[in-house]
């Protein structure tokens, strides 16, 4: 039997009285019989002896093997794939009544889908794949959009969009005024807004019965908000049904350069004992005879908190399943019309094990760098990048870094849960001892950082400019009205049109220009972003920050030893000379200025081009003389 089946046998004769046995109570005992484990594995034997009984029959395990070698193998060929179960589907009733087999054809299908998709557009990979069969059960048991679904990464969601009448769009995701690449409200009735909690609270106040659904990823349970919504939870007591994806990739660092380190974190270690001794027990709950499974392991559970045979979510009032495999259809369809099934069930957490990239072999061996692909060769993984004779700005960045700490040895680097992504990998190689990863919490990255400043270190948060919103609270009371010299990296700032609304990363500049310590930065070019990680690394009075845009450099000529030369705060620099107008630029658009400046000169204007390099404290001196 796999470490994940479900057992069919009862074991309700033994476990309660006549009468009605309610999920607190079935918790409480099951933590209180130190011989379930043995009954366990008697009535694994028991089902064992059974199939051998059963002349002729096959056992569940054969039969599941017959299966699969009667399935067709997934193609990856690039071409249009043949989808004969997804063609049936036009919204999510119409698999209500599919067969196990059935439901799973169509995970497989969904998942020849998206890579198809995506290979052709762009965009994220692995994580879509993983929750081909968990978005199947979802959408076979529960009833959108009456019930609501909501995906808390919503780099998961293409499964769901699928299955929710937008199959013949998908190929125009990631395009202007077409299909976003994550969940959107206005886009269909089926996408539902990310406050699991609150719709479920409001349900009940209406005096409403749907479900409310959230699936929240492991790396997402990191986050300081996650646990304040488990917190309050058991206070308001609301029927709620959390799904939890553990992929065992808490913190997964994206496309880094030498393979993907173990992922980080004292709740990866917590998943993990779950995982590691999974036993299963089929309970009867109640008067009506609902089969529930309610798989424990006393051993690892108990090991969350201080062995009292409890884990962390039961602890915090949740009534806790699993571990369950999440690509077993049979099983996880089972589980959710059980939950679903129970009247006033309170919240329920499901904790189910994925496998990032599941089905498509590039994505499983590289998870880091199949999360989010540019087009690529389904066929082979391989993805089809634009060769440039530059590197990109991150590089640059993360290459001047590690030239000021060869100096500078208070220097360290924090990032969340983005080793890759920022090209703190580099720096971590050559300084292991003086970067951080704080996992995917970035109100921590910035606290975090204030403690090191107050210790005179000098510390260089990254961060992307989309999550920057985030921790704005932070910045403000735990930095900058302190005064304490953090600087901050500012990662794939500007418009990432592609990627959508919610990346949308214009609001950085506006967001800390308006506070009162902050010196705020933006390089024209590559050269210019390697002086601003020197500047930054002098001033030691108050905060700082600069941003860079997603993309390569424009080719500048780059200082020796990728060491750059500290800039004077709050001064510009005159980039051409002009008579008749001028234009002031601030960041990368300086280029755009440069070239429309040629374009005027081709009409006998003459314009000065201006780099603000600072957009606080401002060039005052330097904006007059240009009036």
């Amino acid at each position: 039997m796999g470490s994940y089946s479900v057992l069919k046998t009862n074991f309700s004769p033994m476990l309660h009285s006549q009468d009605e046995f309610s999920l607190p109570r079935l918790s409480s005992s099951l933590h209180s019989m130190k011989w379930k484990l043995n009954a366990v594995a008697f009535a694994q034997d028991q089902n064992e002896d059974e199939d051998k009984k059963n002349t002729g029959a096959m056992s569940s395990s054969q039969q599941k093997q017959e299966k699969l070698k009667v399935k067709s193998a997934l193609k990856f060929s690039g071409e249009n794939p043949s989808t004969p179960i997804l063609d049936t589907i036009n919204c999510p009733k119409h698999m209500k009544n599919l067969s196990i087999e059935e439901l799973e054809m169509l995970a497989d299908e969904i998942r020849e889908e998206v890579i198809y998709v995506v290979s052709n557009t762009g965009g994220h990979l692995g994580a879509s794949l993983e929750v081909a069969e968990l978005t199947v059960a979802l959408h076979h048991v529960f009833s959108t959009p009456d019930d609501k679904i909501i995906w808390d990464v919503g780099h998961q969601a293409h499964p769901h969009k699928i299955l929710t009448a937008r199959t013949s769009r998908m190929r125009t995701i990631r395009q202007t005024n077409r299909l976003s690449g994550f969940p959107k409200w206005d886009e269909s009735v089926h996408d539902a807004f990310g406050a699991g909690l609150g719709m479920a609270a409001g349900r009940d106040l209406l005096g409403k019965n749907n479900h409310v659904i959230v699936v929240i990823s492991d790396g997402a349970m990191t986050t300081g908000q996650a646990y304040e919504a488990l917190n309050n939870v058991n206070f308001l007591d609301s029927n709620l049904i959390i799904i939890l994806n553990d992929n065992n990739q808490v913190s997964l660092p994206i496309a880094t350069a030498d393979g993907s380190p173990p992922p980080v974190g004292a709740l990866r270690k917590a998943l993990k004992r779950l995982r590691q001794v999974p036993k299963a027990i089929t309970e009867r709950v109640g008067g009506q005879a609902h089969e529930i499974v309610a798989k424990v392991d006393l051993y690892p559970r108990g090991m969350m908190i201080n062995g009292l045979g409890a884990c962390f979510f039961e602890e915090l009032g949740l009534h806790y399943i699993g571990p369950v495999d999440g690509h077993n259809l049979e099983e996880l369809v089972h589980i959710m019309k059980m939950v679903k099934a129970i009247p006033g069930q309170g919240t329920v957490l499901i904790h189910v094990v994925t496998k990032k990239g599941k089905g498509y072999a590039p994505a499983e061996a590289t998870p880091d760098k199949m999360h989010g692909v540019v087009k690529f060769k389904p066929n082979s993984g391989k993805q089809l990048k634009l060769k440039s004779s530059t590197l990109s700005y991150t590089q640059y960045f993360a290459e001047s870094l590690i030239a000021e700490a060869e100096r500078d040895d208070k220097i360290v680097a924090i990032h969340a849960g983005m080793d890759g992504g920022t090209r703190f990998n580099l720096f971590h190689k050559r300084f292991p001892d003086r970067c951080f990863d704080v996992e995917i919490a970035e109100r921590d990255v910035v606290t975090f950082a204030a403690g090191l400043a107050t210790k005179g270190l000098k510390p260089f948060c990254t961060i992307y400019s989309s999550f920057l919103r985030r921790v704005y609270y932070q910045i403000v009371h735990d930095v900058d009205l302190p005064k304490l010299p953090v600087r901050f990296a500012i990662d794939s700032a500007g418009v990432v049109g592609a990627d959508g609304l919610t990346h949308c990363n214009a609001f950085d500049t506006t967001l800390l220009a308006c506070l009162p310590n902050m010196v705020v930065m933006a390089p024209s070019c590559e050269r210019e972003l390697m002086n601003m990680v020197a500047t930054a690394a002098t001033i030691n009075d108050r905060p700082s920050c600069f941003r860079y845009p997603r993309g390569n450099g424009i080719g500048s000529i780059i200082p020796s030893f990728n060491k750059g030369t500290p800039l004077e705060v709050g001064k510009g620099r005159v980039l051409e000379e002009g008579t008749r107008v001028a234009i002031l630029g601030y960041g990368t658009i300086v280029q755009s200025c440069v070239a429309a400046a040629r374009l005027l000169q081709r009409f006998g204007i003459s314009a000065t081009v201006v780099d603000a390099r600072f957009c606080k404290p401002l060039d005052g001196e330097l904006i007059r003389q240009l009036a």
